[in-house]
Order: structure tokens, then C-alpha cells, then sequence
């Protein structure tokens, strides 16, 4: 089994991800699971030795089922988060996503048949980019992202810590 690039050290867990944006007919590809009440992008952990752009080919083909091509990276994402969802649950999260915008293909057909890394089943939705604030979704800036014109890549510091 590949080893992604991440590590937990107590309760500090750190994360390298590449994730796509996948946008047909004005709605933006999502990703949901059995665990949790929100909506993520698809992508996943880089693997020990794997580039980025290999890593979102990757993870798009196994999330969805299609083989999407690499238009650009459009998003450097720095986040910080305390994690207390199923999977990162008393965690002080770190995670470095490169996102990468992907070529359209004309239509929204997938073939997936994806799980998340515990097994649970993941459920692709093409959400509309102007009902995005009708859902819990992340990355966070992804509607503002989506909802203005972008030539270069940007750089996007989220953090959503909280103390308690």
C-alpha cells in the first residue's frame, strides 16, 4: 500500500493533499461520505514519491471513475483546523492542498464507486456554484473562489482553529 505524505505526532496531524475542481454546467464536482454532514472536494494524500499533478490525476480517476485532464493549479491552500469530525477528532490539523482546476468534459456522467480510506462509501454531487452557501462545504473559500474570475494561482491561508 502507498504511504501518503502526512504524519501525526501526538496530537499534531499534518497533511500534504492534491485536490481538484471540477466544474461542468455551472455546478462544482463534491464529495460525501457515510461519517460526515459535509461536502469536500475530490482529492486526497500525495503519495510518498508521487508529484502533485500525478496525485489529482489519481484521486480524480479513483473518486469518480473518469480520467479528467489538468487544465492548471489555480490554489496554494494553507489550512488550520482542530479537527472533531469521525476521522480527525481531537486532532491540531495542518494540511498543505494544491488544487488544480481541471479541463470540462461536456458532461456530468461519472462512474464511481469510491471509499473513503475507512472504507466508507463516498457519494459524488454536482452541486450548483450559486447554492454552495446552501451546504457545508470545503474548503471554505471555494464559492468566493468560484464566483470571480482568476488568471494565476492563488495563495489561500484558512484558519479555523477554535479554543476551547
Amino acid at each position: 500500500m502507498e504511504k501518503d505524505c502526512c504524519f501525526t505526532q501526538e496530537k499534531d496531524w499534518f497533511r500534504y493533499r492534491a485536490a481538484a475542481i471540477i466544474i461542468e454546467d455551472g455546478c462544482v464536482l463534491l464529495v460525501g461520505n457515510e461519517k460526515e454532514d459535509y461536502l469536500y472536494s475530490v482529492g486526497g494524500g500525495v503519495h510518498m514519491g508521487e508529484t502533485a499533478e500525478q496525485a489529482v490525476a489519481r484521486e480524480v480517476y479513483e473518486e469518480t471513475g473518469v480520467r479528467y485532464e489538468i487544465d492548471r493549479l489555480a490554489v496554494i491552500h494553507e489550512n488550520f483546523w482542530y479537527g472533531n469530525g469521525a476521522y480527525d477528532k481531537g486532532l491540531n490539523c495542518h494540511e498543505i492542498s494544491l488544487y488544480f482546476l481541471m479541463k470540462p468534459r461536456g458532461t456530468r456522467e461519472l462512474n464511481s464507486e469510491s471509499y473513503t480510506r475507512f472504507d466508507d462509501r463516498e457519494i459524488m454531487r454536482w452541486i450548483p456554484i450559486g447554492e454552495l452557501d446552501n451546504h457545508r462545504c470545503y474548503p471554505t473559500f471555494l464559492k468566493e473562489y468560484l464566483s470571480a474570475g482568476h488568471n494565476g494561482v492563488e495563495h489561500i491561508v484558512t484558519d479555523e482553529r477554535t479554543t476551547e
